[in-house]
C-alpha cells in the first residue's frame, strides 16, 4: 500500500529532523546510492539529480560545527562489489565539499549496501564513539550480503550506532530487506511509494529541515534493539575460562534437516563474542579456529536464549623449517601438514596454524631434501617445533675452460644421484637452465651433468649438510659458428666413425646457419641443400676459442 503524500512527508520530515540535531552532537556519514539505477527518471528528472538538489538544500542550512562525511558506491565501475569510496571524511564545515562530491557522481554499478554501511561505521569508529549513518538508496543489496545480520552485528558491537534509511520506490516486500538496517539499530526507515511522492518528500522535507525554524519537539526514544537469542560460548580447551578477543573464530550456521543433517545455509559470523538472533527452529552451528572445528545442533525457541558451549580442542602449532641446525627458517620451504581430522594444507616458510588436538603429520621440503615428523599437539597447547631438513648447497656453474664461464641461457644443468640402479641408470633429482644456480641437496654423492649445444660433461661432487659446495664443470669446449649459404640443414658429426661406420651427431640447425658449443676435437660439418648433394667440411675445435666456418 502506497503512503499518502502528507503521511510520507511527515515521516521523512521526522526522520531527517531526528537525525540532524543528533548529528550535531556526533559524527555522521551520508551514503548516497551511485548504482546504475539512479539514472531512472522521476517526472523527467534523473533520481541522481534530485538527490543532488536535496543534498544542496540540506547542506546550506547545516551548522558549521556539524561533523559530517559523505560516501557513495557503484559510481566508478560496473559489476564491482568493492566500488565503495569515502569521498569526504567526517569533519566540521564539509557542506561545500559534499555538494561538490555529489555533483561528480556518475551512477554505473552495483549496490553493495551492507559493505558500504559497514565501512562507514568503521570510519566513524562506531565501537568507540556514537555514530550515525544515513543511507539513501533506490535499490536492494546486490552483493550477496545480509543487511539485517550486519545491522545486528553493528548494533551489538557499537557504543551507540544508528542507521537511518531512505528508500526510493521500493515495494513493501523490498523495503523489509533494507528497513532492518534501520530497525535493528534503532533508526528510522522511510519508504517513498512512487516517484512523485519521493520527489516532493525529499525536496520539501529536506528544505524544511535545512531552513531556520523553531526547535521541534524531541523525538520519542527509539525502541531498544531486539535481544539476541543465540549467545554461544567457545573455548580452545576444556577448562579454559578466557579466549583472546581477536581470536579468529568462525561461526557457520545452517538449518538442520528433519534427520539432523545439514540443511540450508543461514550465515557466517566471526569473533569469539558473536551473538545472533535467529528464527525459532533447529540449526547446526559449527565453530572453527584454523583447522580445528566442532559442530553442535542448536534449537532456538521463541522467547528463550540458547547458550551452547563449544570446546574446540585445539592447539597452536608453529613449524620452523630449517635447512640445517642453527640457521634461520627457509622462506621457500614447502610445509605440508595433515591433521587428525583428515584435512590437510600446504604453506611456505615459517608456519603458524591452529590444529585439532592429536597427531599432526608434517612434511617439510627444501630443495631436494625432505623431512617428516609426526607431532602430538594437546588441546590449549602453544607448541613450536624446529624441523631440520639437513641440506647443503651446490653452487653450480659450467666453464668452457678454467676462468671462462658459460653464460649461455641454453646451458642445461641436471643433478643425478651418483649411485646407479641395477639397470645402470642414475636417478634425476633436479635441473635448471642457464648459469649461477644453487641446488639444495641432502648430504651424499651426486653427479652434475652439464650440457650446452653439443658439449656434455659429467662432474661428480659431494654435499655436506649446512655447507656450500662450489661445483665447476670444466667442459674443455669452444664455440663454432657455421654459415652454409644455399642449404637447409647444417649438422655436425664426430670425425671418427664407430665400428658400424656411423658417425655420432653432436648438433644441427636449419636455415643455412648454426652456432653451437662443442668439446675440443675434430668434427665433420655436413651442409645439405633442399636438392643436390650434401657438402662436407672438416673442422677442429679448440677449447676456449671461437671458430667461424663457411661451407661453400
Amino acid at each position: 500500500m502506497l503512503l499518502p503524500i502528507r503521511s510520507l512527508l511527515t515521516g521523512l520530515f521526522a526522520l531527517l529532523l531526528f537525525a540532524t540535531p543528533l548529528l550535531a552532537a556526533e559524527k555522521a556519514i551520508i551514503i548516497l546510492d551511485g548504482s546504475g539505477s539512479m539514472w531512472a527518471q522521476i517526472e523527467g528528472k534523473a533520481r541522481i539529480e534530485i538527490a543532488r538538489e536535496t543534498l544542496n538544500k540540506v547542506l546550506a542550512g547545516v551548522p558549521d560545527e556539524l561533523e559530517l562525511g559523505f560516501m557513495s558506491y557503484g559510481h566508478r565501475e560496473k559489476g564491482s562489489c568493492g566500488d565503495i569510496e569515502l569521498l569526504v571524511p567526517p569533519g566540521a564545515g564539509t557542506g561545500a565539499a559534499i555538494s561538490k562530491a555529489a555533483a561528480g557522481i556518475t551512477p554505473k554499478g552495483k549496490t553493495p549496501i551492507s559493505a558500504a554501511v559497514k565501512l562507514a561505521a568503521e570510519e566513524l569508529k562506531y565501537t568507540e564513539d556514537k555514530a550515525t549513518v544515513i543511507l539513501i538508496t533506490d535499490g536492494l543489496e546486490t552483493c550477496e550480503a545480509d543487511p539485517c545480520a550486519l545491522a545486528s552485528t553493528l548494533e551489538s558491537h557499537g557504543v551507540d550506532f544508528t542507521t537511518h534509511v531512505v528508500g526510493f520506490g521500493l515495494t513493501d516486500e523490498e523495503g523489509k530487506q533494507v528497513a532492518c538496517l534501520a530497525e535493528n539499530t534503532g533508526g528510522k526507515y522511510i519508504a517513498a511509494g512512487d516517484e512523485t511522492a519521493l520527489t516532493e518528500a525529499l525536496k520539501t522535507t529536506v528544505a524544511e529541515v535545512a531552513a531556520p525554524a523553531a526547535p521541534e519537539p524531541a523525538p520519542e526514544p527509539t525502541p531498544a534493539a531486539a535481544e539476541f537469542n543465540l549467545v554461544p560460548q567457545v573455548v580452545i580447551a576444556e577448562g579454559d575460562t578466557t579466549i583472546a578477543p581477536d581470536a579468529d573464530i568462525v561461526w557457520e550456521i545452517h538449518k538442520a534437516n528433519a534427520d539432523g543433517s545439514q540443511g540450508e545455509y543461514v550465515a557466517t559470523e566471526y569473533g569469539p563474542n558473536y551473538k545472533g538472533k535467529l528464527e525459532p527452529g533447529a540449526y547446526l552451528v559449527r565453530s572453527s579456529i584454523g583447522y580445528a572445528h566442532v559442530e553442535m545442533p542448536v534449537t532456538i525457541e521463541a522467547g528463550k536464549v540458547a547458550e551452547p558451549y563449544f570446546v574446540l580442542n585445539a592447539g597452536q602449532l608453529t613449524i620452523r623449517p630449517l635447512p640445517s641446525p642453527g640457521v634461520d627458517p627457509d622462506s621457500n620451504a614447502a610445509v605440508f601438514t595433515e591433521f587428525p581430522n583428515g584435512e590437510s594444507t600446504t604453506s611456505y616458510g615459517e608456519t603458524r596454524i591452529w590444529v585439532p588436538a592429536g597427531e599432526t603429520k608434517v612434511q617439510v621440503t627444501i630443495g631436494s631434501g625432505v623431512a617428516n615428523q609426526a607431532i602430538a599437539v594437546k588441546a590449549g597447547e602453544l607448541l613450536t617445533r624446529d624441523i631440520v631438513v639437513g641440506v647443503g648447497v651446490a653452487a653450480v656453474n659450467a666453464f668452457y675452460v678454467e676462468g671462462m664461464k658459460v653464460e649461455d641461457s641454453n646451458l642445461f644443468e641436471e643433478i643425478l644421484e651418483a649411485k646407479k640402479d641395477i639397470q645402470g641408470k642414475r636417478k634425476s633429482l633436479t635441473y635448471n637452465y642457464g648459469p649461477d644456480h644453487n641446488f639444495e641437496l641432502p648430504p651424499g654423492d651426486y653427479v652434475l651433468v652439464s650440457t650446452v649445444g653439443g658439449a656434455t660433461l659429467e662432474t661428480p661432487f659431494s654435499i655436506v649438510a649446512g655447507e656450500r659446495t662450489e661445483v665447476s664443470a670444466i667442459l674443455g669446449a669452444g664455440v663454432v659458428a657455421i654459415t652454409a649459404p644455399g642449404t637447409d640443414k647444417v649438422e655436425v658429426f664426430g670425425a671418427k666413425a664407430d665400428i658400424q661406420g656411423n658417425r655420432k651427431s653432436f648438433s644441427y640447425g636449419f636455415g643455412g646457419a648454426l652456432q653451437t658449443t662443442l668439446t675440443a676435437g675434430d668434427y665433420v660439418v655436413v651442409a645439405s641443400p633442399a636438392e643436390g648433394e650434401p657438402r662436407e667440411t672438416s673442422i677442429s675445435v679448440v677449447a676456449g676459442e671461437r671458430l667461424e666456418v663457411t661451407v661453400e
